[in-house]
């Protein structure tokens, strides 16, 4: 209790201290001339104007009256509504379709059969408090989604939260999961990560539950007293492998329109091989509480009212999952508004509007954010504003399964997005809080900008001083905190997976932002029926006050894109960001190589005799392979250039007296197809369809994020060569890089 309140007492009082100290906050728009500075900046207050909480409100409970799941009659409904108010609001609209691989369940079968009885319930009951929660008939059932289909009864086994340390923590109990059924908590991973890894593990099936400790009364109260998940709620999802590609399973790399080629189900490298089924904590508990065996560590302990034990034994279980494995229309809705002196160069902002169930929140908050941006942009038009750039909206269908409608347009529209996509600027579903943004690191700039100049309805300070605040008070140490207190740059998020900005950052080479809002609002209600609008309205953002936020960010940040004279890319952040990533595996590998150093000393002197028998005799393990020296020098001076390009690059635009039109519009393709470079030839080792050098999700982490991955993970998985080879390609996609900033430098100098 003391901790926590000296923590609010700390954030009021730096709140407080930020608050005076932005009383005129300079508002700076870089990339733009000071006359267009002006246009722009009375643009923006028209803007934030014309957009109202009602909407939001009516666009939320409109789009989630009913399941609109992909495939569906809802998800059909909500296309059409959705396509019929871009064309309302003046944007040439239409809907893009795919065909995509898409499994609903037939047979669902959980039951414990000896020694002790029970059949899993595997339904979530409906609420009187939630009204939408009785559409039984308009649901999907509780399933995981690209789960394999199979009949297998075994021995069960915890595993907690099925990462790769528990599997090494179970190494050490000297416990196998092979041949087994595994049940594995939701945390600590993406979900698709835990049966991916009980597979490679032998396991012949796989549970997941959501435990109260992590998603539960543990945390609150539960819905529907609470926004806390209930003991029936459970978390529906896609479990298909993303780390190695998302989009359509059987089409890999390419668009899955109706007549392309498609590989064989048993072909598709990134589905699961072993039945996969989410239950309740409800459904867990009687499973749980009956295995024996060994006592779990701590850290793996939940919040039901009995000791959790690893097992194998003593309760068997059958598990039996069958699917229909359909190919169903995947609908994007594609909304345009042309650019007046640069039509050809694109700025891109999308939301995805299927959900697995209502989806009040996940996804049609963000959704009902991003039509009151397009709204209030098409009043705009009307009053006479014409974006330099055009603006495409995007409604992305079939987001839940893989990123499927988004990834699929992506692949289809490779070409041309390469030559004319600006940036793309993502959001998902926002909360009620703080600012949380990922994006491409020469964005960065930009972001704080807009953050500075949008205010936070809870604190009458700017969105960036309150996220500024939030992580001063809790800063890991006194250094941290002073460094944050001392720089003027809110640091922005690098990007894994998880939403659909992937194939436009990770595949294509487009620098792009993700939005979000959080920080005062649990995820309960997440993936289940009771993503509602009766709960998002009670317990998310009751008076659709971060809703207007939310627009304002995203749409600000979209029409400084797309009206900036001169693109606000600043290369010296992303220098900064990937000369820390560089230095931090210099780091990794300086303390890889002390430790088994040290390990291999003990080892030679015999340090690691146990007591408990000093009758044995000690016969000591083999020692750890030692550390090879990795060259990193390629990659340090191809910093050391990049870092003087970039630094030249922003003088010389500073004092820039003005560039005639042609020449602006080559310099702005320059800077927008520079991310290009950043992409690898040859993609990430063993997974290709990845190509980012610098941002990637992580092979075992599935969203979160690995900075320069191919070295990186290279060095976690030992794999020298590998890592020395990635090094070499990273340093030629950063001298590509800097040549690219060379060449738009040469558009700055007097004699043009």
């Amino acid at each position: 209790m003391k901790q926590k309140l000296s923590k609010v007492l700390l954030l009021f009082l730096v709140v407080t201290i930020l608050s005076f100290s932005t009383e005129n906050p300079k508002k700076d728009y870089t990339g733009f001339t000071d006359a267009n500075a002006k246009i722009q900046a009375n643009w923006e207050l028209r803007y934030d104007s014309l957009l109202k909480a009602s909407d939001i409100d009516y666009f939320v409970k409109t789009l989630s009256a009913h399941p609109h799941h992909l495939g569906s009659a809802g998800d059909r409904a909500n296309v059409q509504f959705i396509l019929q108010k871009y064309k309302e609001w003046g944007f040439d609209a239409r809907i893009d379709t795919f065909y995509a691989l898409f499994p609903t369940p037939k047979t669902r079968v959980l039951e414990a059969v000896s020694p002790i009885t029970y059949k899993a319930v595997l339904k979530e009951p409906a609420l009187n408090e939630d009204k939408t929660s009785s559409q039984t008939s308009e649901q999907l059932p509780t399933y995981n989604c690209y789960s394999a289909d199979g009949d297998v009864t075994a021995e069960l086994v915890y595993v907690n939260q099925g990462v790769p340390d528990d599997y090494k923590e179970l190494d050490k109990m000297g416990i196998s999961v092979k041949g087994k059924i595994v049940i594995v908590r939701y945390g600590g991973s993406w979900r698709g990560i835990k049966p991916r890894l009980a597979q490679e593990h032998g396991a012949v099936g796989c549970i997941i539950y959501s435990d109260p400790k992590d998603d539960g009364y543990y945390e609150g109260d539960a819905y529907p007293k609470g926004p806390f998940r209930n003991e029936y709620g459970v978390q529906r999802g896609s479990i298909a492998d993303i780390p190695l590609y998302p989009g359509d399973p059987l089409t890999p790399g390419y668009g899955d329109t109706k007549n392309a080629k498609r590989l064989e189900r048993k072909d598709a490298k990134d589905l699961p091989k072993i039945p996969v089924l989410p239950i309740s904590w409800h459904d867990a508990k009687p499973l749980l509480e009956a295995i024996i065996g060994r006592v779990v560590p701590d850290k793996w302990k939940g919040a039901l009212p009995f000791t959790y034990h690893v097992g194998p034994g003593a309760v068997k279980v059958h598990l039996k999952l069958e699917f229909n494995w359909n190919i169903v229309p995947v609908y994007d809705v594609i909304a345009v508004m042309k650019g007046s002196e640069a039509p050809d160069q694109w700025v891109i902002r999308g939301n995805h509007q299927d959900a697995w169930v209502n989806g009040a929140n996940d996804p049609i908050s963000g959704q009902a954010a991003m039509l009151a941006e397009a709204k209030a942009m098409g009043t705009l038009f009307k009053e006479g504003m014409r974006p330099k750039r055009t603006i495409i909206f995007c409604s992305w269908d079939g987001e839940e399964e893989g990123l499927l409608g988004s990834t699929e347009w992506a692949e289809t529209n490779e070409r041309e997005l390469t030559e004319k996509a600006v940036a793309y600027i993502n959001s998902d579903s926002y909360g009620r809080g703080l600012l949380f943004t990922g994006s491409s690191h020469t964005l960065q700039n930009m972001i704080n900008e807009v953050a500075g100049d949008v205010t936070d309805p809870e604190t009458n300070i700017s969105l960036k001083e309150r996220r500024k605040a939030f992580d001063i008070v809790n800063a890991a140490t006194v250094k941290e905190q002073s460094d944050i207190l001392s720089s003027d740059i809110l640091k922005s998020d690098p990007l894994g997976s998880g939403s659909d900005f992937s194939s436009f950052l990770q595949h294509l080479g487009i620098a792009s932002i993700d939005v979000a809002f959080g920080g005062e609002d649990p995820g309960g209600e997440y993936h289940s029926i009771y993503d509602s609008y009766d709960m998002y309205s009670k317990f998310k953002d009751p008076n659709f006050t971060y809703g207007v936020v939310m627009a304002k960010t995203a749409g600000r940040m979209t029409l400084r894109l797309a009206n900036a004279d001169i693109l606000p890319f600043n290369f010296n952040d992303m220098y900064k960001t990937v000369n820390d990533y560089t230095n931090d595996l210099v780091k990794k590998m300086d303390e890889m190589r002390a430790s088994t150093d040290m390990t291999n000393q003990l080892l030679a002197n015999k340090y690691f005799i146990y007591a408990n028998d000093p009758t044995k005799t000690f016969i000591p393990p083999p020692q750890k392979d030692k550390i090879p020296f990795l060259d990193f020098s390629s990659l340090q001076n191809a910093l050391i250039k990049f870092r003087t390009s970039a630094d030249v690059y922003h003088r010389m635009l500073l004092s820039n007296q003005g560039l005639s039109a042609s020449v602006e519009e080559h310099l702005n393709m320059l800077i927008y197809q520079s991310e290009r470079k950043l992409l690898l030839s040859d993609g990430l080792p063993a997974r290709n369809w990845y190509k980012h050098a610098i941002y990637a999700p992580g092979y075992y982490t599935g969203y979160g994020v690995k900075t320069l991955p191919g070295i990186r993970e290279a060095i976690e998985g030992c794999r020298w060569a590998e890592a020395q080879q990635q090094i070499t390609e990273t340093a030629k996609v950063l001298d590509a890089y800097t040549a690219q900033l060379e060449s738009a430098m040469e558009l700055l100098t007097p004699h043009h």
